[in-house]
């Protein structure tokens, strides 16, 4: 949580340290009584997955959070975060890629916090390999989490986003959705296929007032980071420093900074003019 804020379009102003930008933007919300995050539903894969969400989350204040996912060993951590700082949080074993699931998980969201203001799609499975490694199996699965669990999603939260008047849905996709990399076919495909999903639903939705928007992370520094590591077989200080010198800015990105652009796109007083965009969040990975 150290460092300056960089986004001026969220949290004033930008030379502050993060941990004060974010009190003080929590301030200013409850002064206006501005609901902008006000009604958020989650997908994830586990709630490991909302590392770089939480810490923002949990601070904002005026927030009721329903996330939906597979599970993992920080549930009650977690949700406790947001719960104990004016928020209220639950969470939904649930899986996406099963419409009956996820009819049953806005039920359930809809039970407890009356509407859906945000759609975040944030789950996904990372399936590698070439063409030849991949199973007919393996496709499915990955294409039922990766883009048919998205479009579930958008599904059966649309009656809700409907009657809202600052609704929005984002999408996590990745700098995968741009560029191709080597034995990576099933997972670019699918994250390319979610940018497509977030155009056509901007084109859909744009009758009822609801932003779509996507994030292209690129290489960030999280857990995942070491799973990738493993897939790849490869020694983990050689590869983080590869990683880190495949950027411009010579690093990876902390998962703060994916946070804040799924925030600034959640947001109607920030980005209510903007629909149909994918923001890349990558330190120049694909200039270089």
């Amino acid at each position: 949580m150290n460092g300056l804020i960089d986004y001026a379009g969220l949290f004033p102003p930008a030379d502050l340290p993060l941990n004060e930008a974010i009190n003080e933007y929590a301030e200013q919300l409850k002064s206006e009584n501005s609901t902008m995050l006000s009604r958020f539903i989650i997908p994830i894969s586990k709630l490991d997955d909302l590392d770089d969400f939480v810490p923002l989350f949990a601070s904002i204040g005026p927030l009721r959070l329903s996330v939906l996912g597979g599970g993992g060993n920080n549930d009650d951590e977690y949700l406790n975060k947001i719960n104990q700082n004016n928020g209220e949080a639950i969470f939904i074993n649930s899986d996406i890629s099963k419409p009956s699931q996820v009819k049953e998980m806005v039920k359930i969201a809809i039970s407890k916090f009356n509407s859906i203001d945000i759609l975040i799609n944030k789950a996904a499975k990372f399936t590698f390999g070439s063409v030849e490694d991949v199973t007919q199996e393996e496709w499915e699965e990955v294409l039922r989490v990766n883009v048919i669990g998205y479009a579930n999603c958008a599904k059966e939260c649309l009656p809700f986003l409907k009657k809202s008047n600052r609704s929005a849905v984002v999408n996590l996709a990745s700098v995968s959705s741009i560029i191709a990399g080597p034995k990576f076919v099933p997972y670019n495909t699918t994250k390319g296929a979610v940018l497509m999903l977030t155009r056509s639903l901007a084109v859909d939705f744009a009758e009822f007032g609801i932003r779509v928007n996507a994030v292209c992370p690129g290489s960030i520094h999280t857990s995942a980071t070491y799973k990738h590591i493993e897939h790849m077989g490869t020694d983990v200080e050689k590869t983080l420093d590869e990683f880190r010198r495949s950027s411009l800015l010579k690093r990876q990105g902390k998962p703060e900074e994916v946070a804040k652009a799924v925030l600034f796109l959640a947001s109607y007083d920030d980005s209510s003019f903007i629909t149909g965009e994918n923001l890349i969040v990558d330190g120049g990975l694909t200039y270089t």
